[in-house]
């Protein structure tokens, strides 16, 4: 691609994109990393771009790798790529960690952990970079597999602090994608989009590469079917004659010119050439094997296909651009195809590579054959013990394609169904299901595809039918598997809150479940469920509380909704910890990102902000380091409390768009107004949570609509929400509960003794913001009867607590309040930490206080020695500190 241009160091019409390209080398060579992804269709010059980058990389260590469409369902198979170069340098990684990387390279057994695997990818590439600066260059990453795509990622988010650039190329990907056709798993890296040449540079790239002067007619010609495409506009010439304009796209018109090379090769070189384009290892070994298996004369057909320019033969097989390989692929006649594949099979060592080996058995099959979807069975599973979930559906599916036997192959489309769901694919696993004939099932497996059908809808935003499918599954299941049925049942009852309460769902759900649900064997947390929606707080509150014991290990997401509605603050608080340690201790990213979004919301309670702004940063580190999206629940609380309206409107906005639905979203919603004192906004919140007066486990928004709706003077709503308040806490009787209701009580009634009562019950109480309110509501009513004096101790104890705490629009409230007294008042404290640090250096500054290393923090957070030095030095410029010790104790941390 660099021959572009007379002189290989200039690339024709890129100047914009090259000196953007080597801007980013040389900010590495300072030691400044960073990372470009650069997109735009096939020849339109990324490969010449990343050429450029490896000239302009004097000095630099340079690790290359490009994605496969052959090899997409082989996990980490470019991240190995990536750091072949660097391997010799694997015993500077920490032992759990070079052993995770071990392990995806398939050098050992076990289980890979993917955030140990990036972790140890970016600990690799640090230790590189410490004895010369390091360039990774990724070409054609749509067709990277799932798994290296999210570990690069994670590496190009993390080399700010370290002299290394990875520069990427990609496709505008017809997979799943975010803006632009940029593949979903390279979300987030800056990008560069590669567009077409203009015509004077088209016109300058065909004058230097043609020795004679074209026809003007000719030459136009050329330039305008190219489409501003540099590698279209070199090959036209050799595709035949021109396509009209409208029928072809430029790739296209660029495979019509490869394939155009084919037209004169005997069949034996074409044989080699088809065969090398079904083989993504480049392994010459391998294709000389499978040449000599199809019979073709190997010197003769090498020579001959090499002389096209399509394809080198040398130590490694290489076509001249990725368009080649397929372009060659594309042309061949499927029964030629199916030989290829066979013979290749053949070739290959089932004990080396046995997954490539059934991958080519099941691309030789015309049709069903049981012996290749038994192989690929065990593909399958030999790929989720390693990670590859999206692997894994592959060969499920193609395995159930295959099968024979109708039994089984409908198992294995459900559990190719199930895998394209796990690992992120909900609409493919959505069509297998639909491929499935539901009549000819039996119960169980109706309930199966039921029960997989109502988790993929629990996924998609603004589809409620989740509940109604694991009711349906339920039923099928009461009679031959009761126990199973329940389960069903209360993971209807569990969407259904997760969901949210229009039309009455949740109402809907529990009719269903009381008359239906089968008899319990013993008392469980359903059985809890049924008595407090039929008989009330007081009759289910010992089984609520029975039921709470371990039910976090199997429900982590109810549990806190049931120690919620009890005012369990120690258990909502045990729940969290439990989950963090289990998912350090396990590598289970859900349950370690589940626990810190938790950790957020008990200490956001609690008034430690410094806490959960660290969680918060350490889920968003985890989440891009697995490819995930962070968490919205947690997020939503932390801006509500903090009082940032346009943060909490675009987090709302995400989490009604987004896959998946965010319990409480108009509770946090009616939090945040009333914090603003905008009471009317935080009514309307608190009503659509209180839709069709369905209040089952939602005691946090009763509070909210108490006060909404006292302010909008709606007494009799806020009458009736006080009695459905006051029977749930008396009922726990917890001072917490007990003090919020006297405090909702008092907004109600005007009477000063049951202000005195919420600041009593409060007075002890580790929720912070409930104990700060009703210090405000109490000062709030004294200031309006005159009592200056009485009304500035607790105006001022609010003020404090608040200020202490980040919740800023409290804050705002109770600093009106005090200068409406005619007191002076800042409402900020100063030199808080959450006032001047990023949360992930807050993060960083909480580790190091507790006496973390810096190696420490960097396991962690997820991001390089040198990334936490970095930040350190910025902590200590903004905090006004020297050393470490100093940031014990220090405000917000």
């Amino acid at each position: 691609m660099s021959a572009y241009a007379p002189d290989p160091g200039r690339l024709v019409g890129r100047a914009a994109e090259s000196g953007r390209v080597t801007a980013l080398v040389e900010t590495a060579r300072s030691g400044q990393g960073g990372a470009l992804l650069l997109t735009g269709e096939a020849g339109i010059g990324k490969s010449a771009l990343l050429e450029h980058a490896a000239r302009a990389a004097a000095g630099f260590r340079i690790a290359e790798a490009s994605g496969s469409e052959f090899e997409r369902e082989f996990p980490f198979a470019g991240l190995h790529q990536m750091c072949v170069p660097i391997l010799g340098l694997l015993d500077a990684v920490p032992a759990p960690h070079r052993d995770a990387l071990r392990v995806a390279f398939g050098l050992t057994t076990g289980a890979p952990d993917l955030l140990r695997i990036g972790l140890a990818a970016l600990e690799l590439a640090t230790a590189a970079a410490r004895e010369q600066p390091l360039l990774f260059l990724v070409d054609d990453a749509q067709w990277l597999d799932p798994a290296s795509a999210r570990v690069l990622t994670f590496l190009a988010r993390r080399l700010a602090a370290d002299p290394i650039a990875l520069i990427v190329a990609a496709r505008p990907s017809p997979a799943p994608y975010v803006g632009d056709g940029i593949p979903a798993e390279l979300a987030g890296l800056p990008v560069l989009t590669v567009a077409g040449l203009s015509d004077d540079s088209a016109r300058e790239l065909l004058s230097a590469r043609n020795p004679l002067p074209l026809d003007e007619r000719v030459r136009e010609r050329l330039v305008a079917e190219a489409s501003g495409n540099p590698l279209a506009l070199l090959e036209l010439p050799r595709a035949g004659g021109f396509a009209p304009p409208a029928t072809s796209s430029a790739p296209t018109l660029v495979e019509r010119g490869f394939q155009a090379r084919l037209a004169d090769l005997t069949p034996g070189a074409r044989l080699l050439l088809t065969a090398a384009a079904a083989d993504p290892t480049g392994d010459p070994g391998l294709l000389w094997t499978a040449a000599a298996e199809l019979g073709a004369d190997v010197s003769r057909a090498s020579a001959e296909a090499a002389a096209t320019g399509l394809a080198e033969f040398t130590t490694r097989i290489r076509f001249c651009h990725p368009l080649a390989r397929s372009a060659v692929y594309r042309a061949a006649p499927a029964d030629q195809l199916r030989t290829v594949h066979a013979a290749l099979a053949a070739a290959t060592d089932p004990a080396v590579a046995p997954d490539r080996r059934a991958w080519h058995r099941a691309l030789a099959c015309g049709g069903p054959d049981d012996d290749v979807a038994e192989e690929l069975e065990r593909c399958a599973s030999r790929a989720q013990a390693r990670g590859g979930v999206a692997a894994a559906a592959v060969f499920l599916e193609r395995a159930a394609a295959l099968s024979l036997d109708p039994e089984r192959r409908v198992a294995r489309t459900l559990a190719a169904a199930q895998a394209h769901a796990d690992a992120g694919h909900p609409d493919t696993a959505a069509e297998l299901l639909s491929t499935v004939d539901t009549a000819a099932l039996d119960d169980r497996r109706h309930a199966e595809a039921d029960v997989l059908r109502g988790r993929i809808a629990f996924t998609r935003s603004e589809d409620d039918t989740g509940p109604a499918l694991m009711v349906r599954a339920a039923r099928r299941l009461a009679g031959a598997d009761p126990d199973r049925a329940r389960e069903c049942f209360l993971d209807a009852v569990e969407m259904g809150l997760v969901i949210g309460r229009a039309g009455g769902l949740i109402g809907q759900i529990m009719t269903t479940v009381r008359a239906e649900a089968p008899e319990p064997t013993a008392p469980d947390v359903l059985e809890a469920l049924i008595v407090l929606a039929t008989e009330g707080h007081r009759a289910a509150e010992p089984l609520l509380r029975a039921a709470l014991d371990g039910l976090w290990t199997r429900r982590p997401a109810l549990a806190s909704m049931i120690a919620a509605e009890l005012w369990d603050v120690p258990t909502l608080t045990t729940i969290a910890d439990w989950l963090v340690a289990t998912g350090r201790e396990s590598g289970s990213p859900a349950a370690l990102r589940l626990g810190l979004g938790q950790t957020v919301v008990t200490a956001t309670l609690a008034g430690d902000l410094g806490r959960a702004l660290a969680a918060t940063a350490e889920e968003q580190a985890i989440a891009e380091a697995t490819g995930g999206t962070p968490l919205l629940y947690h997020r939503l609380h932390l801006a509500a409390h903090r009082g940032r309206r346009d943060e909490m409107l675009a987090l709302a906005g995400a989490a009604t768009r987004g896959a998946g639905h965010v319990t409480n979203l108009h509770w946090t919603l009616a939090l945040l107004h009333n914090g603003l004192a905008d009471h009317p906004a935080a009514l309307a919140a608190a009503r659509r949570t209180d839709a069709h007066g369905d209040r089952f486990l939602s005691v946090p928004v009763l509070p909210e609509l108490i006060e909404a709706a006292v302010r909008c003077d709606e007494r009799a709503l806020a009458a009736d929400a006080l009695d459905d308040l006051t029977e749930r806490v008396r009922a726990t009787g917890t001072p917490s509960g007990l003090g919020v209701a006297a405090s909702a009580r008092a907004l109600l009634t005007g009477v000063e003794d049951h202000h005195r009562e919420a600041v009593e019950q409060l007075a002890d109480s580790p929720l912070i913001l409930y104990r700060a309110r009703a210090h405000l509501l109490y000062g709030e009513w004294l200031r309006r009867r005159n009592r200056r004096r009485d009304c500035l101790v607790h105006l001022r104890a609010a003020h404090d607590m608040f200020a202490r705490s980040g919740a800023e629009g409290f804050t705002r409230r109770a600093a009106t309040e005090l200068r409406a007294t005619g007191e002076r008042v800042s409402a900020r404290p100063a030199g808080a930490a959450h006032e001047t640090l990023t949360m992930q250096e807050i993060a960083v500054a909480r580790l190091v206080a507790a006496g973390a290393t810096s190696k420490e923090v960097a396991i962690q957070l997820f991001i390089s020695k040198r990334t936490v030095d970095a930040h350190l030095r910025t902590i200590f410029r903004k905090l006004g500190v020297t050393a470490r010790s100093q940031l014990r104790g220090h405000p917000g941390l």
